[in-house]
């Protein structure tokens, strides 16, 4: 797979922590549920007479890390929400609070991680216990139409009318669901689907 030369010397200082990065770049795919969340989510932005998006590899790889940061390390709590990420990888640990008084905190991730060139804008997801059985897309997506603030970043309502989506990259692990969308194309393109 061809890997962005810019991705690559953005990474080259996180060579330290390579054994801390959760999605190995080289191995980055989609899995079945991601496909299917991604589909859905232009199902039904198609619905509403919106353009379907892109996917995006370097906001997936954001997407993807950022479920297993949620997994694994819980860098939330009472004050900190699930925007916010743990200080155990290769990016500034982010405490994203309820208020919204620092977006930077999450709009900054993708270029930190991975080299997007833009903002990300996040929406997260979680289903407790973690079953396989669960139909994660659907849930999520399901969860995220009764939300006015979710569901305006899915279809750019809101506070997002004026935004255009052109990138989305999205990661399920152990329960969570997390999509990121973009207004700058992805260099990279899409990732690849996992073989079975």
């Amino acid at each position: 797979m061809k890997i962005n030369l810019f991705l690559l010397i953005l990474l080259l200082p996180f060579a330290a922590f390579a054994d801390e990065l959760p999605v190995e770049v080289e191995e980055l795919c989609l899995i079945e549920e991601e496909v299917k969340l991604y589909e859905k989510i232009n199902a039904y932005r198609n619905e509403k007479g919106k353009h379907p998006i892109p996917l995006s590899f370097n906001l997936t790889l954001v997407a993807q890390a950022h479920a297993i940061d949620l997994f694994e390390n819980k860098p939330y709590d009472d004050q900190c929400n699930m925007h916010s990420w743990s200080g155990s990888g290769p990016w500034s640990k982010c405490c994203y609070t309820p208020d919204h008084s620092n977006p930077h905190c999450m709009w900054d991730k993708p270029v930190e991680i991975s080299g997007y060139p833009g903002r990300g804008y996040e929406i997260v997801y979680s289903y407790w216990p973690v079953s396989s059985s669960v139909p994660l897309a659907k849930e999520a997506l399901e969860a995220w139409q009764l939300s006015p603030g979710h569901n305006n970043t899915i279809i750019n309502a809101g506070v997002f009318t004026q935004a255009n989506w052109e990138a989305m990259g999205v990661g399920i692990y152990g329960g969570y669901v997390v999509v990121w969308f973009g207004e700058e194309a992805d260099p990279e393109g899409p990732p690849p689907y996992c073989e079975d």
